[in-house]
C-alpha cells in the first residue's frame, strides 16, 4: 500500500506539471494541447529532459536553457503541491475506500481545485472551461461510481448550494461572482449534503482569517477584493478528507 501511495504521489508531480500549462493557458484562451510546452519568453520548445517535474528546474538553476530567462519558482511549487496532495489523498482514502474509480474521481477533483485556485489568484476569475466540466464530472461520477454522494444527492447538493450562492451573487455582486457560484455547485456535486456547507464554512473562516491577517500586515486594504476560490478549495479538500470525522466529532 505504501508503494502505491508513493507512486500516486509521483504521478501527482506529473499532473502538477500539466496543471502549470492549464494555469498559464486557460485564462488566455489558448489550447492546452498545442503547441507543446515551450519557454514563454523565447518560445523554445522544451525537450523531455526539460520537463521532468521539479528536477529539471533544479538542474537548469531556474533559468531557460536557451535564452536564460528566469523561470518562476511557482512551477516546481505547483508540481510539489500536487504531488503532496495526491499522496495524502491516496493515503487517507485507500485506508477507507477500495474502489479505485472513486479514488481517481477524488484525484481529478483535487487537481482541478489546484488549477482553479491559482487561476483565481492570478486573474480573480474562475473560468467556465474548468468549473463546468468539474460539475459534470462530479454528477456523472456520483451516478456511475459506488460511494458517497449518490447520484441524486449530488444533483440536489449542486442545485441547492449553487442556488443559494447565486442568490448571494445577485444581492451582493461586488463580493461574489458567478464563477464562485459555479464552483460551489461543483463542490456540492462532489461532496454532497451536508458536506458542501461544511466546506463553505471552512473556506469562509479561512478566508476571513487570512483577510484580517493581511489587513494587520498592511498588505490588504479594507473592502479590497480577495479571491474566494482558493479558500473554497481549501475547505473542499479538508472536507473531502476529514468531513466525516468532523461531523462525527460535532454530533458526538
Amino acid at each position: 500500500m505504501y508503494l502505491l501511495n508513493i507512486t500516486i504521489g509521483l504521478f501527482g508531480l506529473l499532473i502538477g506539471s500539466f496543471l502549470n500549462v492549464v494555469i498559464f493557458r486557460v485564462p488566455r484562451g489558448e489550447s492546452i494541447v498545442t503547441p507543446g510546452s515551450h519557454c514563454p519568453t523565447c518560445r523554445h520548445a522544451l525537450r523531455f529532459w526539460e520537463l521532468i517535474p521539479v528536477l529539471s528546474f533544479m538542474l537548469q538553476k531556474g533559468v531557460c536553457r536557451n535564452c536564460q530567462a528566469e523561470i518562476s519558482w511557482r512551477y516546481p511549487l505547483v508540481e510539489l503541491l500536487t504531488g503532496i496532495l495526491f499522496y495524502i489523498t491516496a493515503t487517507l482514502k485507500l485506508s477507507t475506500e477500495i474502489n479505485p474509480a472513486r479514488l481517481l474521481l477524488n484525484l481529478i477533483f483535487v487537481a482541478v481545485l489546484v488549477a482553479l485556485s491559482l487561476i483565481d489568484l492570478d486573474t480573480f476569475r474562475l473560468p467556465d472551461a474548468l468549473t463546468l466540466p468539474l460539475l459534470g464530472i462530479g454528477i456523472l461520477g456520483a451516478f456511475f461510481i459506488p460511494g458517497n454522494p449518490g447520484g441524486w444527492e449530488s444533483v440536489f447538493s449542486a442545485l441547492g448550494a449553487g442556488g443559494i450562492f447565486w442568490g448571494i451573487a445577485r444581492i451582493y455582486p461586488q463580493g461574489m461572482g458567478l464563477g464562485d457560484v459555479k464552483l460551489v455547485a461543483a463542490l456540492g456535486a462532489f461532496l454532497g449534503f451536508p458536506a458542501i456547507f461544511l466546506a463553505v464554512f471552512i473556506g469562509s473562516f479561512v478566508g476571513a482569517f487570512t483577510g484580517i491577517f493581511l489587513l494587520l500586515l498592511g498588505r490588504q486594504r479594507f473592502r479590497q477584493q480577495i479571491p474566494f476560490g482558493p479558500f473554497l478549495a481549501v475547505g473542499a479538500y479538508l472536507t473531502l478528507l476529514w468531513g466525516t470525522q468532523i461531523f462525527t466529532w460535532y454530533w458526538g
